[in-house]
């Protein structure tokens, strides 16, 4: 019960803090709300922005075997279709006759009842219905007419527009096997159940790459895959005590699958999938292929046989990395009697990256300050803040998770250095502007 209480707390403090700084708000809110979305606030879509060009760096930019890709929402509705998703894309709901509530139903002893919280569908009392299939796509219509004729769906996962466009990207791109194809877009599921803040919503973003490789080396780049994958959460800040691997055993293996394994994270709501690496073999293509009687096979000077390409595929939710950033970050701490929240978020994805304050509004503080401020955001997303005591100041940067605050003072006027505070250690030292610049610009990037 106790630890069941701490997981609450600590889910409220942050789901708290989201809102008063400026990270996450509730979608509609003064309308009520809507049920599971959110919308990103100044520092949430700052911090989201860099999550996503920290993933497009590592899988495009270092790269020169990966292409990007930007497909459309709406896709024709056969490829839904073809890829199985109208037929097996379904989670088994069940009723309770009681509350009208609705759960999955392979997800019973994780939900809790909306009458009686501290209890299960399982333990409540209530009747519940049988078991029966819901698709978790969302349907809409194309054009003025709303018929089956017309009906198109928002894409339930991002993969699919990075199949039916491989042969545009091999010919266009001259990329050669091996080659992936990333992409960052949006995806929409009619979840029966979302929950626990941004990690299960019915709109969110995937972070998706599908690597392209000859069929004899596929276990080959999986592994190689694998150990990429948890080096970029390494990178990004993660404590990796919190991090492990999960492989799907035959009954969780999807029927694309010939192997899959997970990066899960330790929320405080328990262990859960982060990012999804899966060997899909050729299954796509093919059925693309069948479908549409276009030719996916491949050859070239290397291989002498032509053949259909198996897919190694890196799959990550961007909302749900951005809530493992929230969740690791945050840390509480007493300072002179006074308990402070600090948001650790690694200098390469924080929403701000330094604040500047004068010490005071006189002696010629505030005007030395404001040069340095518009110096530094011609480079670094940059706060100024004058307002209230400086420890108040350093507490707001704090929470807002910006990792280095430069404070102008009497001394700053006399030699022109300025002290220099790291949020993590909260020591201090004291240097000039292109010093400064040299400093932060290293801290950033990694490259110190």
């Amino acid at each position: 019960m106790s630890a069941k209480k701490n997981t609450n707390d600590l889910m409220d403090k942050l789901v708290s803090l989201c809102k008063r700084r400026g990270f996450i708000y509730p979608s509609s809110e003064i309308y009520g709300g809507l049920n599971s979305c959110w919308d990103y606030g100044p520092l949430g879509a700052e911090l989201k922005r860099n999550l996503k060009n920290f993933w497009w760096d590592a899988m495009t930019n270092r790269r020169d075997d990966i292409e990007g890709l930007d497909a459309a929402i709406l896709m024709h509705p056969q490829v839904w279709h073809t890829s199985g998703h109208v037929s097996e894309f379904n989670d088994p709901m069940v009723d309770c006759k009681t509350c009208k509530a609705r759960f999955r139903a392979d997800k019973l002893a994780e939900s809790r009842c909306p009458l009686k919280p501290s209890k299960t569908p399982l333990e409540c009392g209530g009747e519940l219905t049988e078991a029966r299939q819901f698709n978790l796509m969302f349907k809409t219509f194309m054009g003025p007419v709303e018929d089956d004729a017309s009906t198109v769906f928002l894409r339930p996962e991002t993969a699919q527009g990075i199949y039916v466009n491989f042969l545009n990207v091999k010919n266009s791109s001259r990329q050669k096997i091996p080659f992936g194809i990333a992409q960052i877009g949006k995806a929409f599921r009619n979840e029966i159940t979302p929950g626990n803040f941004i990690f299960r919503t019915r709109e969110f973003e995937q972070m998706e790459m599908q690597f392209f490789v000859h069929p004899p080396e596929d276990e080959k780049w999986f592994e190689y895959w694998r150990e990429q994958r948890w080096g970029w959460y390494e990178e990004l800040g993660i404590k990796t005590t919190k991090l492990r691997w999960h492989q799907h055993d035959d009954k969780e293996l999807a029927h694309y699958a010939k192997t899959a394994y997970d990066i899960e994270y330790e929320f405080p709501f328990g262990w859960q999938e982060l990012e999804g690496i899966h060997n899909r073999t050729d299954f796509d293509l093919k059925r693309h292929q069948e479908a549409t009687g276009k030719d996916m096979g491949y050859r070239d000077e290397q291989f002498s046989e032509k053949f259909i390409p198996y897919i190694i595929e890196t799959s990550a939710g961007c909302d749900r990395t951005l809530l493992t950033l929230l969740v690791d970050g945050y840390d509480e701490m007493e300072i002179k009697g006074e308990k402070r929240v600090f948001m650790r978020l690694s200098p390469k994805v924080a929403p701000i990256k330094v604040a500047v304050f004068p010490l005071v509004k006189k002696e010629g503080m505030p005007e030395f300050a404001e040069n340095v401020y518009h110096e530094l955001k011609k480079r670094f997303k940059t706060f100024y803040d004058i307002s209230g005591a400086i420890g108040r100041r350093y507490a707001r940067m704090d929470e807002a998770g910006c990792p280095y605050c430069v404070t102008v003072d009497g001394q700053t006027i006399k030699d022109e250095t300025m002290t220099v505070r790291e949020r993590d250690t909260m020591e201090q030292v004291r240097m000039k502007t292109p010093e400064l610049i040299a400093f932060l610009d290293g801290k950033i990037t990694g490259q110190v």
